[in-house]
């Protein structure tokens, strides 16, 4: 008989590398700060000519979606496949990106996307392979760099180095309003710098920030999508890839072969950005040497550090195995077993995505989740060829914050996020360094650090 015990998939990948994270992202402001950002921030991990959003203050910040917020990049498409990748003609860059129904921007909006990203590596790129996973947690890449030893991150020595990197990756709060990934801290006389603003994977919940919805897998078309991943831990956020499925699994041998779900999914392109890390994302081996990359889906599993259930209210939902999520769900005997079906698991899935997110207000999640049975054929643990590309605009737009686009801030720390709404203005202060305080009427001038007004 065949061995038919398929791979356990969806390892922890809570983008809250320690959701309790004391100290994570606080760090003194840089001599630098005065700097303005750059408008054209390129890097080997971002694309050429790409637009991100630069404010040189955070004074009267308005959250984006109000009429007065900066907008984000959006107005830059992917290029065709004739021409340069992420390009568009100076005189289209102001366009309003139109959005669709549930408030992103719709796909065509971008154009076609590249001809990098379908072309065949089967011949010349190293192999890996998918885990999933999705615990709502505040993106490991939506905290600061801690410090130097930090290579993960953006570099922070600068506005220009910050936006040459892609600075933070958005977060949101409950309600899936963008709110800042960092603020500033609590100003003590002999210290003024920026805290993260806290994970509802930690003891925030409700207060505290998730990964943004429309983070979920989209397909661009029947053979080609866009999603989000976590990395190993030497992952470096920002950073872009084209995966080609070749039709088998991780963990497959002679008795235990690829299954109807890998082989629907052979051929397909899915170009993925590393959002995320996980201390226990594998590395390679002599089979995969490209090694694992941990796939954000709605339904991939709430892993170690749910927030999922928090953000959906989902006391009463089936999340499915904490590691592996529906689909392991929908292995069970009692569903389609392991040897079942494509239709089987396709529709168990959805089935289970209806149940969870169906009545969740949340309809980015609904959408990746069908997503995975759908056009990733409910694949478990499948392996691709692996090759870095320039990051598609659509992602790169879902990514970068709009709100913390320069090094520094003056936004004021909150303690609660869940009643933030889309136009809030975010509350600021005037605060300065030690030795750099305003000089007081006859001339004193107070040598600690400090705010116009108590905290």
């Amino acid at each position: 008989m065949a061995i038919s015990a398929l791979a356990v998939a969806g390892l922890v990948a809570c983008g809250d590398d320690n959701p309790s994270n004391p100290g994570q992202g606080s760090s003194l402001i840089p001599e630098s700060s005065s700097a303005t950002i750059s408008q054209n921030p390129n890097t080997s991990s971002s694309v050429p000519g790409q637009v991100v959003p630069g404010v040189s203050s955070s004074s009267g910040n308005v959250v984006p979606g109000s009429s007065a917020a900066v907008p984000g990049s959006s107005a830059v498409a992917p290029a065709s496949s004739d021409s340069q990748p992420g390009v568009i003609p100076a005189s289209s860059a102001t366009q309003v990106v139109p959005k669709d129904e549930n408030g992103f921007p719709t796909l065509e909006s971008y154009g076609a996307p590249s001809a990098l990203y379908t072309k065949d590596i089967s011949a010349t790129a190293k192999r890996g392979w998918n885990t999933r996973y999705w615990d709502a947690c505040k993106p490991h890449c939506s905290w600061l760099r801690e410090n130097e030893n930090d290579v993960t991150r953006a570099d922070r020595t600068s506005n220009e180095t910050y936006a040459a990197e892609l600075m933070t990756a958005r977060n949101c709060n409950i309600h899936d309003v963008e709110v800042p990934t960092f603020t500033l801290g609590n100003v003590s006389k002999a210290w003024l710098g920026y805290e993260g603003t806290r994970s509802a994977c930690g003891d925030e919940k409700e207060a505290g920030v998730f990964t943004c919805t429309d983070m979920a897998p989209i397909a661009v078309n029947d053979t080609l999508a866009y999603a989000y991943v976590a990395g190993t831990a030497d992952s470096k956020c920002g950073k872009c890839y084209h995966l080609q499925y070749d039709g088998h699994f991780k963990d497959e041998f002679e008795m235990n072969p690829p299954k109807a779900t890998h082989k629907a999914l052979k051929g397909k392109h899915l170009v993925v950005m590393a959002s995320n890390i996980g201390m226990d994302v594998a590395g390679g081996n002599p089979d995969l040497p490209a090694g694992q990359f941990d796939l954000m889906v709605p339904g991939g599993g709430v892993g170690a550090f749910d927030a999922l259930s928090t953000q959906v209210n989902g006391k009463n939902v089936n999340w499915g195995a904490g590691f592996g999520g529906f689909l392991t769900e929908c292995q069970k005997n009692t569903n389609c077993g392991t040897e079942g079906s494509l239709d089987c698991y396709q529709t168990c899935v959805k089935d289970m995505c209806d149940a969870a997110f169906g009545n969740a207000g949340l309809p980015n999640l609904l959408r990746g989740c069908h997503w995975f049975a759908d056009w990733y054929m409910a694949a478990d643990n499948p392996t691709y060829y692996i090759e870095e590309v320039e990051c598609p605009q659509y992602l790169v737009d879902h990514y970068v914050t709009r709100i913390n686009t320069t090094i520094e801030t003056n936004i004021k720390k909150r303690t609660d996020w869940s009643d933030f709404k889309e136009g809030d203005v975010l509350d600021t202060l005037h605060c300065w360094k030690a030795g750099e305080a305003p000089a007081e009427p006859g001339g004193w001038q107070n040598p600690s650090a400090g705010c116009d007004v108590p905290q």
